[in-house]
């Protein structure tokens, strides 16, 4: 029991409030975390998609982000936004080819402080969905430090680690690509959208998390869904 308090996420988040300077993420640590005894269909959450310039965010940078909130089982559409971001450097060639945002565009963005700091308000005490969390986790935790001089830490769901769970579970092995998010969204007949839009990615993800939850024969307390950090 010592053990699960000293490791617990708002334990960690306390100790990080106590060093983190003034600012919006000092605002966003200073929220409490969801209770992750509580059942997912009770919990507020945010979906959170980021297109970049390439996969390392100590080398990459952030070219957009989209996120939508969610209270419980319902999405609030109202809440999404989608913000394009200026970059510091030129954008790769390969990373435009995937998202088709060119540099002209990009200049037309906001800056990416501006950016975190309406993202980090609309994410303070909710739970972060995204697919494949880590990379999210990484970009915002990388230009947190940088921007804002501290580490962020977040409660997460990840509904890749979520169809991983469910088949390792069932001792299946995933076929080549069957764990990309449009992949996964047929699986549970939803819509197809457009893909590598970060907006459309974040809808796209959290009507993933909702149908997968959908499937659950009773509703699955936070904690025992939450992505391992």
């Amino acid at each position: 029991m010592m053990l699960e308090r000293l490791f617990s996420l708002d334990y960690r988040r306390r100790r990080l409030l106590a060093r983190a300077p003034a600012g919006p993420l000092r605002d966003f640590l200073a929220t409490p975390f969801a209770d992750g005894k509580v059942p997912c269909t009770e919990t507020r959450y945010l979906a959170l998609d980021l297109e970049t310039t390439g996969g390392d965010p100590q080398q990459h940078e952030i070219v957009s982000l989209g996120w939508v909130c969610l209270d419980g089982t319902r999405i609030d559409l109202g809440s999404a936004r989608h913000r394009l971001v200026r970059l510091a450097g030129a954008m790769t060639g390969d990373s435009a080819v995937i998202h088709a945002i060119t540099d002209d565009e990009a200049a037309t963005g906001v800056a990416l402080e501006e950016a975190l700091r309406e993202l980090l308000a609309a994410l303070a005490g909710r739970v972060l969905i995204a697919h494949h969390a880590k990379t999210e986790l990484g970009f915002i935790g990388q230009a947190c430090a940088r921007l804002f001089g501290g580490r962020i830490l977040s409660p997460a769901v990840d509904t890749l680690d979520i169809a991983v769970r469910r088949l390792n579970r069932q001792r299946e092995t995933p076929a080549p690509g069957s764990l990309r998010l449009g992949t996964l969204r047929r699986q549970y007949n939803l819509p197809r959208y457009p893909a590598h839009n970060a907006l459309s990615d974040a809808l796209s993800a959290a009507e993933l998390f909702l149908a997968q939850l959908a499937q659950c024969p009773e509703p699955p307390l936070l904690k025992n869904w939450q992505f391992r950090q």
